[in-house]
Formats: C-alpha cells, sequence, structure tokens
C-alpha cells in the first residue's frame, strides 16, 4: 500500500506540472488539486505503516465509498455529452469562460466555433454571449465573445450581450431575463464536461425546454475538467437537498 500512495503522488505531481508546462500558465484551473492530491498521498504513504489495523481498514472503506460516487457521478456527466442539438432554435446561449486581457482561451474559441456553426445552419437564430469581466480580464467575456463572432462574419444584429454574470448560474438567470416572452426552447453551448451541469442549472432556473450544444474541449486537460466538474455537479445536488430542506422546514 504504502508504495501505491507513491506512485500515485508522482503521478499526481508529474500532471500538475504537466498542465502548468501545457498551459504556460502558473494558475491554470484546478491545477492545484493536482499538486495538494500528490502533497497528500506521499504523506499518507510515510504515516500508513504506523497507523493502527482498524484505522486503516476504515480508511479503504472511506475511500470505497468516495470511489463509488465519483464514478458514478463521472458516468452522469459522460451521459451529457451525449446530448445530440436540436435545429431550428430560436436562441442559443453560449456561456462565458475566462479571457486572458481581451484575447479568448481555448475552451471559449471551442463554445464560439460551435455557436457559429449552429448559426450557420439555422439562420433564424440568435446568439446571446454570456459572461462578465472577472480578474485577470481586461473587458467583458461578452465584448470578448461578440467581437470573436463578428471577425467570424455573424451579423451583428444575430448577438445578444449579456455581460454582467460571474458564475454559470448567473450567465442562465441574466441571459433569461434577455429572452423574448413565448421563446420557450433554448440552446445552452458550452464544453462536453460542463454540459450536464449547464442543463441542470438551466431547468432548476426556470428554463422550460433546453438543450444542449457540446463544444469539445481540451484532449490533455480533459481528466483534469472532469475531476473538477464532479466537485461542481457534487455542489449542485448538495445545494439542490439544503434548498428542499429549507423549504420542508418552511411548510
Amino acid at each position: 500500500m504504502r508504495q501505491a500512495f507513491f506512485s500515485a503522488a508522482v503521478l499526481c505531481i508529474l500532471y500538475y506540472v504537466g498542465i502548468l508546462c501545457y498551459t504556460k500558465n502558473k494558475k491554470a484551473t484546478f491545477a492545484w488539486f493536482w499538486l495538494m492530491l500528490g502533497i497528500v498521498q506521499f504523506v499518507f504513504g510515510i504515516v500508513v505503516p504506523y497507523m493502527p489495523r482498524e484505522l486503516v481498514f476504515a480508511l479503504q472503506i472511506l475511500f470505497g465509498i468516495f470511489l463509488i460516487l465519483f464514478l458514478v457521478v463521472e458516468i452522469v456527466i459522460l451521459s451529457g455529452m451525449l446530448t445530440m442539438p436540436v435545429k431550428g432554435l430560436p436562441v442559443i446561449i453560449v456561456l462565458g469562460a475566462c479571457i486572458r486581457g481581451e484575447r479568448i482561451t481555448g475552451s471559449l474559441k471551442r463554445r464560439l466555433d460551435k455557436a457559429i456553426l449552429y448559426l450557420h445552419d439555422n439562420p433564424e437564430t440568435i446568439a446571446i454571449v454570456s459572461g462578465g469581466k472577472g480578474r485577470g480580464e481586461d473587458v467583458t467575456e461578452a465584448f470578448a465573445m461578440r467581437r470573436y463572432l463578428l471577425e467570424c462574419e455573424v451579423p451583428e444584429e444575430r448577438i445578444v450581450m449579456e455581460d454582467q454574470s460571474r458564475t454559470t448560474e448567473e450567465n442562465l438567470k441574466f441571459s433569461r431575463e434577455l429572452l423574448k416572452r413565448g421563446e420557450k426552447k433554448v440552446g445552452i453551448v458550452t464544453n462536453n464536461f460542463h454540459i450536464y451541469r449547464a442543463i441542470k442549472l438551466a431547468k432548476a432556473n426556470g428554463y422550460e425546454k433546453v438543450y444542449g450544444i457540446t463544444a469539445g474541449c481540451d484532449p490533455v486537460l480533459f481528466f483534469n475538467y472532469m475531476v473538477r466538474e464532479f466537485f461542481a455537479v457534487l455542489g449542485f445536488y448538495l445545494k439542490v437537498v439544503r434548498k428542499t430542506h429549507k423549504e420542508q422546514i418552511d411548510k
């Protein structure tokens, strides 16, 4: 077991270093998790031989439960990637992602390129680009997204900006306010690892008929994104449980 911890620690730290080298960004999204996980496993590798057998057994049980939960959630996230886009939607919402200064990043470019393909195939569709200004961003994400679409020859009248949101939930809440009355069918454009949670959040925020339009993601960072999304989806369901519990108490 000790050797297993050390091997896992090395793999996690190597993945962390690989992410930093690949992205050339010391603050790459969620990369810190792999460094911390590697350190924790290294520490466990040192102390496990000195721990009581009962405690080691209890930790093994907890790890087994966590692994089952992790696999179930990951399968659910993967199932969302099978969503097929519906033709003729009146509106699609392109969810924002971080930009560097004024430059769009790889994940956001993939979302926008997917939106462009959909807009080309569905000439009556309007696109809402959604995203405010975050740390390290010189303009709003919506502004950068709109500029990219215009550069790709999407007509200006087919683009609507929502530039106040900071989170996925706010993307959807604020974009919903821009929908015309009677528009019930809406497409959500985001990366494959994110599509499941985005659709769930949309339904939780009053969207009646929402359809996923799935863009790809960087294959090198796919596992990193999937693990990050595990915690995000878990947080979403915990929030739903707390909300349901509060509503029952209030009754």
